[in-house]
C-alpha cells in the first residue's frame, strides 16, 4: 500500500514555516524529519507512524487509539501507529504532529 498522500499533505501544511524540516521516504511512507530525526510519517500501512518519547509510549497507548509499532516482527518502543480513522480532523493530525515534533526536536541533531 502506498502512503496516504492527503495525510502527508496535511502534515506538511501543519509544519509549514518550521525550520529544519525535510521529507524522506521511510518505512514505506513519507516521513517528516527534523534535523535528521524522524518525527512523523504518513505510513505505507495506512495512518501515521509517530516517533514518541519511549517513556510516554505506554501512556499514549493506554489513552489513545495508537498502538506500539511492530517492525520486522518486533514491537518498537517509542514508535506508535495511529490508525487513519483517528486522523480525520486537523486537530487530530495536529496533536500527533506536535507529539512527534516535540520528541524529534529533543534528540541530538544528526549531522
Amino acid at each position: 500500500m502506498a502512503h496516504d498522500v492527503e495525510l502527508a499533505t496535511r502534515m506538511r501544511e501543519l509544519l509549514e514555516g518550521e525550520p529544519g524540516i525535510t521529507e524522506k521516504k521511510m518505512f514505506g511512507g513519507l516521513a517528516l524529519v527534523v534535523e535528521g530525526a524522524m518525527a512523523i510519517a504518513a505510513s505505507g500501512q495506512g495512518g501515521a507512524l509517530v516517533r514518541v518519547d519511549p517513556s510516554e509510549s505506554d501512556h499514549l497507548v493506554d489513552t489513545t487509539s495508537a498502538e506500539v509499532a511492530v517492525m520486522q516482527g518486533r514491537p518498537m518502543s517509542g514508535w506508535l501507529r495511529v490508525p487513519a480513522e483517528e486522523l480525520v480532523t486537523d486537530e487530530q493530525v495536529g496533536t500527533w504532529v506536535r507529539i512527534g515534533m516535540a520528541y524529534a526536536r529533543s534528540l541530538p541533531v544528526k549531522g
